[in-house]
């Protein structure tokens, strides 16, 4: 699998390993990476924007515009459809291993690149502990609700068992700050995260 260079779709969000992320992809670039990514089975790099904005202007170099998070999440796509409006496409994808790059460059197009990208280790297979139960039975009712109400917002894989995959999802519904919800992300203790996560909940009364 080609990795580096990986390019880049910078965002106001974080994407966690598993993930499903929906996008709508409208500008050139975006929608040239959508294409290449099919065609060669490819991944493309999630990354929170620090400072600047999603779209780019036109006439200026994109790096000279945003300023990004130094660990991003690989993207899959799971699906590319055309959307009602001419030039836009509907895309959802879903997160995979985390990676950290060494430098930025810029395609032709505007395109953002990675390079001397090394992937982050994945979270280990920690079973639940007794001391996150509440948190992990919680999840389970939120999910359960919020598919009701959205299906196909969660991952299809449901993995209540392992501490990093509930910590996660959690990252995801908690209503933090995103600098906050990056740093949750680049974290590579899952259980430092469960532990952070479980407190944050304790704390805000939700269990």
């Amino acid at each position: 699998m080609q990795l580096d260079p990986l390019p880049l779709f910078p965002l106001s969000t974080v994407l966690f390993p598993d993930g499903v992320l929906p996008l709508k992809v409208f500008e050139a670039r975006y929608i040239d990476l959508m294409g290449q990514c099919l065609r060669e089975t490819r991944p493309f790099g999630v990354i929170c924007l620090k400072q600047g904005a999603e779209v780019r202007r036109p006439g200026h170099s994109a790096l000279s515009q945003v300023q990004l998070e130094p660990v991003g999440t690989l993207a899959t796509l799971m699906s590319v459809d055309a959307d009602d409006k001419p030039g836009i496409l509907r895309v959802r994808c879903q997160g995979a291993a985390r990676f950290r790059y060494a430098r930025l460059t810029e395609g032709p197009n505007g395109l953002l690149r990675a390079e001397g990208v090394s992937l982050l280790p994945p979270d280990a297979n920690l079973p639940p502990q007794e001391r996150f139960k509440d948190a992990i039975f919680a999840l389970a009712h939120a999910v359960a609700a919020l598919e009701l109400r959205s299906p196909g917002h969660f991952p299809s894989e449901r993995r209540f068992t392992e501490l990093g995959w509930v910590a996660n999802r959690w990252s995801e519904l908690l209503t933090i700050p995103l600098a906050a919800r990056q740093q949750l992300m680049a974290l590579e203790d899952p259980l430092a995260r469960m532990n952070i996560i479980d407190t944050f909940l304790r704390q805000k009364k939700v269990i």
